[in-house]
């Protein structure tokens, strides 16, 4: 086969799937603005200060119940606030997706705001890379600089281009299509082998685990994050938030683990609930480590709780060593 051949059938498909990834996206873009008008002209047209100030609230509320969780009154905010920034629809671009758009939102000067539009569709900048130039000031940076097409290029360098298959890992896109995202959609065999495993050996261990959640998915701003696993204990009555890293354990996960119990600790807690509690775990071929990230509020009664109720580290750290040997094993027979 000649590559000339190939390669043409390889530029038909790639171009499908951009024409595929350009009109969902654009088709979410459309119905979000649409929503946002209609929200700010009922809010607008309304002479009860109550209605308008409710009526995000309640809207979130029956789209959540009918359509899921991608119409929070957070978001809903956020399409009021794109039709106010874009409030000419001939003018929206289908080369930018939601995501595109909820950055440029966050762009406060409208000069720069418009600048970094043109400049994501003239050189089809991924959402990555859009959100680089903001977070780096391109836009100051490149009216500064006397050198513009080096400064421009500057950004191929630094973040990969977006592709087509980027439409099935885009969060805002499977909520959209009301499709439920797959946890293999952003773990590896090996993760999921022990995250099964991990999930098995709590709600065997008979200490109050109930199981709430698989790669439970939270967003803020734009940045998406999954918890491996998420359980109430009703002995504690706290939620139990479990991350595993395949590899070193970092600062950075540890942090991580921190915002995740904050989380919940703010936006998911009854009445009568204890604060969360966040274990890290780190599983590699050489050694298994295990943090525990208390609740800032933590007292002397609630620690001698959980030390009875959870997992010592010990019992982690073996579980993680024999559920780590174990999938080993059955990928080698897999193969």
């Amino acid at each position: 086969m000649e590559e000339s051949f190939y390669a043409e059938i390889r530029n038909i498909l790639e171009a499908a799937r951009s024409s595929a990834y350009r009109a969902v996206n654009f088709a979410m873009v459309e119905a979000y603005w649409q929503i946002g008008r209609r929200i700010a002209d009922e809010q607008g047209n309304s002479d009860r200060a109550e209605y308008g100030a409710r009526l995000i609230e309640d809207l979130a509320k029956r789209l959540t119940a009918e359509y899921g969780k991608g119409f929070t009154a957070s978001n809903l905010r956020y399409m009021r606030q794109f039709y106010q920034y874009f409030p000419i629809r001939h003018a929206l671009r289908d080369e930018l997706s939601w995501t595109h758009y909820r950055m440029l939102l966050r762009v406060e000067n409208e000069a720069a705001r418009q600048f970094y539009l043109e400049e994501c569709v003239k050189a089809n900048w991924s959402t990555r890379q859009l959100e680089r130039q903001i977070n780096s000031f391109f836009y100051e940076r490149l009216l500064s600089s006397q050198h513009k097409e080096d400064v421009s290029a500057e950004i191929f360098r630094l973040e990969p281009p977006k592709v087509p298959q980027d439409i099935i890992r885009d969060p805002y896109v499977l909520e959209f299509l009301g499709v439920q995202p797959k946890t293999d959609f952003y773990e590896s065999d090996l993760e999921q082998s022990l995250i099964t495993h991990l999930q098995k050996f709590l709600l065997e261990l008979g200490r109050g685990f109930a199981f709430i959640a698989r790669q439970k998915h939270i967003t803020f701003d734009n940045d998406h994050f999954y918890i491996d696993l998420v359980f109430y204990n009703y002995l504690l009555r706290c939620f139990v938030l479990i991350d595993l890293k395949v590899g070193k354990l970092t600062h950075q996960d540890l942090g991580q683990m921190q915002m995740y119990v904050h989380y919940y600790e703010r936006t998911q807690m009854n009445e009568g609930d204890q604060p969360p509690i966040g274990i890290v775990l780190c599983a590699d071929k050489s050694e298994s480590l295990v943090e525990f990230t208390l609740p800032e509020s933590e007292t002397q009664v609630f620690a001698s709780k959980y030390k009875l109720y959870l997992p010592s580290k010990e019992e982690l750290q073996n579980e993680l060593q024999r559920s780590y040997k174990d999938a080993q094993e059955h990928q080698k027979r897999l193969k």
